[in-house]
């Protein structure tokens, strides 16, 4: 079964350019080559699922697996909670 790992990556990037975090840092926190972790930044790459947690847990991050008809619940509850935290980084 084939699936898309775009929009991961482009949040793991993100993710990755609001810590200032250089690729190569990312890659000896990762234990992924700067290769790898530029290709699949990139988009030349389909990650494979340990490279993506591997990626994730560096940046302090966790990849979760959820039912899709508890999306909608799980997208408010995320979306109230960067809002708070905007909120509250705003101060």
């Amino acid at each position: 079964m084939a699936y898309r790992t775009e929009h991961i990556t482009q949040r793991l990037r993100a993710a990755r350019e609001a810590q200032k975090m250089s690729q190569r840092e990312l890659s000896a926190r990762s234990g992924l080559t700067q290769s790898h972790i530029s290709q699949i930044e990139r988009g030349t790459m389909e990650p494979g699922l340990g490279s993506l947690v591997d990626v994730a847990r560096a940046l302090d991050l966790e990849i979760v697996l959820a039912p899709k008809k508890l999306m909608p619940a799980i997208r408010n509850i995320l979306d109230s909670t960067s809002a708070s935290s905007d909120v509250m980084t705003s101060d």
